[in-house]
């Protein structure tokens, strides 16, 4: 059984802070954060949960993430989540019959769930497949999970946004 998961709340709201961030960077990208002016990368919105998957593939394949986490090589499969709104991460476990059933990113591609097809998303909920520190789903071993799979996918200007605004909300 997971640690009680008391932070979500909390860490989802810091967390709407750097999308709104993301959403809302001028034409040049460039935002004003702790006072540094950063250029934040382009976030890739996906078209179909076939782009997600593609995209988590190439993510799991890359050399830097392969390295640094060795949940990298476990397989996690990608579906669309009908019938929600949220992003949802489940861990492979073994079923009744012993069968293994493997880890799992569905993300809603409804009109209310649009929202979760985006690069950001993709990487939380990756983040969730990566993360063996076997503590609670959004405390420290995920976020630091998390911050160090979006400096390595987005680049470091990306990770310093998510490690100022969760630490400014009190989490990491």
């Amino acid at each position: 059984m997971s640690p009680r998961d008391t932070g979500r709340a909390r860490y989802y709201d810091a967390e709407r802070l750097v999308f709104r961030l993301f959403d809302t960077a001028s034409s040049s990208r460039t935002v004003q954060l702790a006072g540094t002016e950063l250029t934040l990368p382009a976030e890739a919105r996906f078209a179909s949960i076939d782009a997600v998957r593609d995209y988590v593939g190439r993510v799991l394949e890359l050399p830097s993430v392969r390295s640094r986490f060795p949940r990298a090589s476990e397989p996690v499969s990608v579906r669309e989540r009908r019938g929600q709104s949220s992003a949802h991460y489940a861990r492979s476990t073994t079923a009744a019959d012993d069968r293994l059933l493997s880890a799992e990113i569905a993300i809603p591609s409804s009109a209310e769930g649009r929202w979760a097809l985006r690069e950001l998303v993709v990487l939380h909920e990756l983040a969730h497949h990566l993360d063996d520190s076997k503590g609670p789903g959004h405390g420290r071993g995920f976020v630091l999970t998390f911050i160090e799979l979006v400096g390595l996918v987005l680049g470091p200007e990306a990770a310093f946004v998510f490690r100022v605004v969760l630490a400014d909300s009190g989490i990491g």
